[in-house]
């Protein structure tokens, strides 16, 4: 029996994760749910979006399954997503982008790995705004130290970027590599520029790329990478990135392999995994049966490798390729013509395809 901590969220997240949920109870595979509050919804019933008993429930279980959680643009509470790393420790994003057979894209040769770190860089929450004391201490600092000039109405994001943390990441990705059968890893970065950040990670990822000597390494500005993903999206394999660029890179990388309802994620520390997609909460769809489960169930799919169950995990995955190569029970991101399925339907055809 594996013990599991099932996180709802916010908007689509109940639809889809209740979907998820019962395509891996129909593998076959002996789950226990602990079922625990996140997001917004959570903040309203408990004043806080992340409540300690959820910490406390993955925590002991060591993996999670959850769904998308809202946070306000600008103001209010911080991110439900960017707590749960940092109480949990958990450094690294892994977003495989693969398009399956009869996903609706251009490239259908898009099989890549987005590898990135979850802590520090510009999501490390240091924000200073205009007028603040801080601010005015950071400016003055700043000035003192042979900087620019700040105006007093810039507000201040800080970008901490350590070797230690970039290491860590950079080991899971080559890990990762290995274990999946891959053949190269790429670092993207913009250390011509951020001299003082992008080039420590830039430095740890060659570090360690000279631990692997069978897998093969380069690196990549995060522009040119951009552009190299649009034109020749075939040739990334294993992508590294600092988390900003990882964030961006892998809705690219979702977009090229057929949209971010198929786009599974996790994140991983050293003691807990979250397994969750990559999309948000999309509140206009909410309650209305029209969400795309596909991604959530794939990311339960990477929760069932996680845990061992790798036959399972194989299954689930052939799965929901069935669903989309077949064609005619897909929610309506994926079937612009014909008349779409709903969330429900889409998920028992998965589980209807675990059984053939």
């Amino acid at each position: 029996m594996h013990r599991i901590t099932l996180i709802e969220g916010d908007g689509i997240g109940p639809e889809v994760v209740g979907a998820a949920a019962l395509a891996l109870e129909a593998t076959g595979v002996a789950l226990e749910w602990d079922r625990r509050e996140a997001g917004a919804a959570a903040a309203e019933r408990h004043g806080t979006p992340l409540p300690e008993e959820t910490i406390a429930s993955i925590a002991e279980r060591g993996v999670a399954l959850k769904g998308p959680t809202a946070t306000p643009a600008g103001s209010g509470f911080r991110s439900a997503n960017l707590a749960l790393r940092e109480r949990l420790d958990l450094h690294t994003g892994i977003r495989p982008c693969r398009a399956l057979p009869g996903a609706p894209t251009r490239f259908p040769e898009t099989d890549l790995v987005l590898v990135r770190m979850n802590h520090e860089d510009l999501y490390a929450g240091i924000e200073l705004p205009a007028g603040g004391e801080g601010n005015e201490r950071v400016r003055e600092a700043v000035a003192a130290a042979g900087g620019p000039t700040l105006g007093a109405d810039a507000g201040l994001s800080i970008k901490p970027l350590t070797a230690s943390a970039a290491r860590r990441t950079a080991r899971m990705a080559f890990a990762h590599a290995r274990s999946a059968g891959r053949r190269r890893v790429t670092a993207v970065h913009k250390a011509t520029v951020m001299r003082a950040t992008d080039a420590v990670f830039l430095e740890v990822a060659r570090e360690v790329a000279a631990e692997h000597p069978d897998l093969a390494f380069d690196d990549r500005l995060v522009d040119t990478m951009c552009h190299d993903l649009v034109v020749r999206p075939g040739e990334a394999d294993v992508l590294l990135a600092p988390v900003l660029y990882g964030d961006l890179l892998s809705d690219l990388g979702a977009g090229l392999a057929g949209g971010l309802g198929l786009a599974p994620g996790a994140s991983l520390g050293e003691g807990c995994a979250v397994f969750e997609a990559v999309h948000g909460t999309a509140p206009r769809r909410a309650g209305q049966d029209r969400a795309n489960p596909l991604a959530a169930i794939r990311s339960g799919a990477m929760l069932l490798r996680h845990i061992g169950e790798v036959t399972a995990a194989h299954r689930l995955e052939a799965a929901v390729a069935a669903v989309v190569a077949e064609g005619t029970t897909l929610t309506d991101d994926m079937r612009p013509s014909g008349r779409p399925a709903g969330t429900a339907a889409v998920g028992a055809a998965v589980v209807a395809a675990l059984g053939r």
